[in-house]
């Protein structure tokens, strides 16, 4: 249906155009029609339509003003002028302001028809660009809670995270480089600092998890966690490192409030627990804090800095560089790591260049540290005596630069060391996939088989297939059938069907198309080619 506005001081006029509208449109349309310029603008205002046909010269406001007015709250109107004047200013002014058609009276039919057609296609694109529009709206209500809770899931599960983190970053639009992390647990009462019934609320929570993104949200500019247990993990981002005791009061306050808006529209009781501000590769410590914080705090919201402190280090200490130099070796990253141990280094000369039994004493527990945990992902090997000479090496360096180097020469062995303990693991994964492949190309195999062969995961085999292949599974396994329907098509004593059979098709009309479409033709033209 098609809501159109005629807007005419003359009545022949409007019952012409009225009729021919009608007549060629029918119930196609809903017509109404106005006489001056003030009924124009009320009827856009009351009927709101689609098209409107304009006259520019009407009692009171003319056509011109009229539209101007309407254009203050309305741009996606369709206008179409009409007007007894061929005047560049009046053409000027409808160009200003989006009009489709300026006509000259006196108008025949056909041209008015093919106006109004012109005018619902566009009425009609624009209705399905706002139906499209909603539609991924939709779909993004429903993708964008599964991505925020597979981000923060890997933050906190995953080591090698950074690797793609930039590309949920993308997805989510995060832009600060720092972020705190709140945890908010739920049951059904609270008995001496504790939620009872953890697991009939976490089997509710399911139910009332929509609910509880829509109030979080309200409260914080945050990404919201998947229900783990009876707790939900919420995630703050953060513009700089640093809060001051009025914005962490602010928070707290906030988070009071949610508590309480949550437990008005949610039949559960709630508390929260709030880590420190960390940098976003750093910010599942912040999450270690808040959980620490719900633990050992006894109030319905508690601050991590709120908490007395059983470790305390003495003055500022670079915990997220200590820490991201251990995240950056167990994951290869050289430069990462390097990057790390460097302003680590800084750091300590920086404010204890006069302390070097310090300095080498930390040296020395960074590149153990990061060994050890290199043993037990087998990055590395290990032996009792393995490390005699580091206290002399370190002792023996001249400066703190010959020490610096020290520190990033072990750390590149230990990087390496990990980079080929993965490359040998994709390896040998891949050569036993392909192994199997090779032997048992005649049967019919799938990828669910061959993963179940090599003990991984079909989703993991498949990206670890493709990225050291460079083809996937189905590619590799038809080449190497190909590879062998060739070989067979020279013994003239198979049939093509026979060939089919021992090259893992059962279809001899798929394998003729798989054929043809791997080496241009048929595998009967291919027989007959080699004569």
């Amino acid at each position: 249906m098609y809501r159109i506005l005629l807007a005419d001081d003359e009545g022949i006029m409007l019952e012409s155009l009225k009729n021919i509208i009608n007549s060629n449109f029918g119930s196609e349309c809903e017509i109404v029609c106005a006489k001056s310029g003030r009924a124009v603008v009320e009827q856009a205002e009351a009927f709101r339509p689609d098209i409107a046909f304009v006259d520019i010269q009407m009692p009171g406001l003319s056509g011109i003003q009229a539209m101007k007015e309407i254009r203050k709250h309305n741009n996606s109107m369709i206008f179409i002028v009409i007007s007894a004047y061929d005047k560049f200013h009046y053409a000027q002014e409808a160009i200003n302001l989006g009009v489709m058609e300026y006509l000259t009276k006196p108008v025949n039919k056909k041209k008015i028809l093919e106006v109004c057609m012109k005018a619902m296609s566009q009425v009609d694109e624009t209705r399905q660009k706002r139906s499209d529009d909603l539609k991924i709206r939709e779909k993004l209500e429903t993708i964008i809670p599964i991505i925020e809770s597979g981000y923060i899931y890997n933050l906190l599960l995953q080591d090698d995270f950074h690797t793609y983190q930039d590309n949920y970053r993308e997805l989510l639009n995060i832009e600060k480089e720092y972020a705190f992390m709140a945890v908010l647990e739920f049951g059904d009462n609270v008995e001496n600092g504790i939620l009872t019934n953890a697991v009939g609320a976490s089997v509710r929570a399911s139910r009332f998890y929509p609910e509880f993104r829509e109030i979080t949200k309200g409260f914080f500019d945050c990404l919201v966690g998947p229900v783990m247990g009876n707790r939900i993990v919420v995630l703050v981002p953060h513009e700089t490192k640093m809060v001051e005791y009025e914005e962490r009061v602010e928070i707290l306050t906030r988070m009071r409030n949610l508590i309480h808006k949550l437990e008005s529209r949610i039949d559960s009781k709630f508390r929260g627990g709030i880590g420190r501000v960390q940098p976003l590769d750093n910010v599942k410590e912040s999450y270690t804090e808040a959980l620490r914080a719900l633990r050992e705090g006894d109030s319905h919201v508690v601050h991590i800095n709120d908490i007395p402190r059983t470790q305390e280090y003495d003055g500022e200490y670079p915990l997220d560089l200590e820490n991201r130099y251990y995240q950056r070796t167990m994951e290869a990253d050289l430069a990462g790591a390097s990057d790390a141990v460097n302003r680590f280094f800084d750091w300590m000369l920086e404010n204890y260049s006069d302390c070097r039994d310090s300095i080498e004493i930390k040296v020395l527990e960074l590149v153990m540290q990061a060994e050890y945990r290199a043993f037990f992902k087998g990055g590395v090997k290990y032996g009792f005596r393995y490390r005699d000479n580091y206290l002399k090496e370190i002792h023996d360096c001249r400066d703190y630069e010959e020490m610096r180097k020290w520190i990033l020469d072990k750390t590149e062995v230990v990087c390496h060391g990990m980079a080929t303990f993965k490359e040998k693991e994709s390896e040998s994964v891949v050569a036993r996939a392909k192994a199997y492949i090779d032997q048992n190309y005649q049967k019919d195999i799938s990828l669910d088989e061959v993963s179940r062969m090599v003990d991984i995961s079909p989703y993991y085999f498949s990206k670890l297939f493709k990225q050291e292949q460079g083809e996937n599974f189905i590619e590799y396994l038809t080449r190497t059938r190909m590879q062998k329907a060739r070989q067979l098509l020279k013994d003239q004593k198979y049939s093509i069907k026979e060939i089919c059979a021992m090259c893992g098709y059962s279809d001899p009309n798929y394998f003729s198309r798989i054929f043809k479409k791997y080496e241009g033709v048929t595998p009967s033209e291919y027989r007959e080619r080699l004569g």
